[in-house]
Order: C-alpha cells, then sequence, then structure tokens
C-alpha cells in the first residue's frame, strides 16, 4: 500500500511539472505563413530582431507586425527571403 501511495504521489508530481514546461514551449512558437513564397515562418525572438532590423533599414518606427497591412506585411517577407539567416 505505502509502495503504491509513493508512485502514485512521483506521477502526479512529474505531471504537475510536465504540464506548465509544455504549454509554456508550444505558446514561445508562433507560425506565420508566407502566402507568396507559401512556406511557414516560426515568429520568436529572434525573427522580432531581424524584423527590428528590417524596420531600421527603412527608417520606420516598429509597429506590431500583426497590425501591418497585407502588402506591408508582404513586403517584409520579400526581403526577408532576400536576408536568409
Amino acid at each position: 500500500m505505502y509502495k503504491t501511495k509513493r508512485c502514485l504521489g512521483s506521477l502526479l508530481l512529474m505531471a504537475a511539472i510536465a504540464v506548465p514546461v509544455a504549454t509554456i514551449g508550444c505558446a514561445a512558437h508562433v507560425r506565420m505563413y508566407d502566402v507568396d513564397h507559401r512556406d511557414y515562418h516560426h515568429w520568436d525572438h529572434h525573427e522580432d530582431i531581424v524584423y527590428r532590423q528590417y524596420l531600421g533599414e527603412r527608417h520606420e518606427n516598429y509597429r506590431d507586425f500583426n497590425k501591418r497591412s497585407a502588402d506591408e506585411q508582404k513586403d517584409y517577407w520579400n526581403w526577408r527571403h532576400s536576408h536568409p539567416d
């Protein structure tokens, strides 16, 4: 009986630790679809840095990528494909 409780307690502890780690990992990655190039890009911290570089080259103020028009987003993806990592 004692072994069963200990085993059950260990499983519950593992689940309590694993669930938040798994959900945080998924929330950190956003997939963006590039219609013209027909591919996906992961929008993460690195992509945000590259996006800010793009804005700097164009002398534009920062504006959230999702709030940009479709044409502005298209311009960024075209630039991004000509500036790979």
